[in-house]
């Protein structure tokens, strides 16, 4: 229940909980229903929205204030995100708009649906950019797509998708519903597990099968809180139901290892089996939290396997005793 009131209180941008939030999407799976998701709980929330868009050419829905960022020079694109921010826009409309609803603004949210245009400008910074659109009322969320290639790369310095990540305090990466059931499936029958897309290798192959799943879209989220320690939740967020006037809640988002798809037809079989044979005292099957945390347990052997490397077989310490009679002719036997 914490864990999803946690994602609950990063998709609505309450008490700043992500100033930065970075979306990590593919051909596999667009962003484009996880920021359709935070506009609509912005809406609910009284939270004022600004979308900037590279990709967009109208205006989505549930935004307060849109900026067509591919027209617009970067000075002029700052003068007006900090007049839209700070109330002293350039626009009369805009300016007695945000006067009559200032009681009632709970905050500030600015999209950009895609960065690669901004990346493949060598003039700008990224790394000072980005954290000068973030203000103590206003929190920022990027789309940065994983399989688009970059016109600009800087020269010596890293790539900008690992310094995104340094300078990110939230990393959400989308996948396909039927991809991940595709995958866990074949790993519960022992096989090879599938992939898809470009990752395929295949001539032709650029989309794979199952591609933006319309039955949800599952999301993994890395928080990183402010001691440092990062969380890692896998949660899926179905299809929006299109009923007016309802608020948003905490019951659109489901955790994946609850989603009723994902799971395992052994855990099926165990609960009949507990109807069949009564309460028993224990139980041989394993849910999937607990066979994740098996495989990530590190077995003892291993550590002989780092030093010597594959092939090399394991090797044997001994301490000798004062009571052992060493011989050199022995030793070098």
């Amino acid at each position: 229940m914490q864990t999803k009131l946690l994602v609950s209180k990063l998709l609505d941008t309450r008490d700043n909980a992500s100033p930065f939030t970075l979306i990590i999407d593919s051909l596999e799976q667009s962003a484009r229903p996880l920021w359709q998701c935070y506009l609509r709980r912005a809406k609910v929330n009284k939270i004022k929205t600004i979308f900037l868009s590279y990709e967009a050419l109208r205006c989505p829905r549930n935004v307060d204030h849109f900026i067509p960022a591919y027209s617009l020079e970067i000075p002029k694109l700052q003068q007006e995100l900090k007049g839209l921010t700070s109330g002293t826009s350039t626009s009369i409309t805009m300016l007695l708009e945000y006067h009559v609803s200032w009681l009632t603004i709970k905050g500030h949210l600015i999209i950009i649906d895609s960065l690669h245009a901004l990346l493949s400008q060598s003039s700008i910074n990224i790394s000072s950019f980005l954290p000068s659109l973030i203000t103590p009322n206003s929190s920022l969320a990027v789309v940065y797509h994983s399989e688009q290639p970059l016109c600009h790369q800087p020269s010596y310095q890293p790539h900008p998708l690992t310094l995104l990540k340094f300078l990110a305090t939230t990393i959400l990466t989308t996948h396909s519903l039927s991809h991940i059931l595709a995958q866990k499936a074949a790993r519960d029958r022992s096989v090879a597990t599938p992939v898809f897309g470009l990752v395929e290798d295949e001539e032709g192959i650029v989309q794979g099968l199952g591609s933006n799943d319309s039955r949800g879209v599952v999301v993994e989220c890395e928080v990183r809180r402010k001691s440092g320690r990062g969380t890692e939740i896998w949660f899926v967020l179905p299809p929006p139901v299109r009923q007016s006037g309802l608020r948003a809640s905490h019951d659109d988002i489901v955790l994946l290892e609850d989603h009723p798809l994902y799971l395992r037809p052994a855990d099926e079989n165990a609960s009949q089996q507990e109807e069949d044979y009564g309460e028993v005292s224990f139980n041989l099957s394993l849910t999937e939290k607990q066979r994740r945390a098996r495989e990530g347990v590190e077995l003892p052997y291993f550590d002989a396997q780092k030093d010597g490397g594959g092939g090399e077989g394991g090797r044997i310490l001994y301490d000798m005793g004062v009571e052992d009679d060493f011989d050199e002719e022995e030793d070098e036997i």
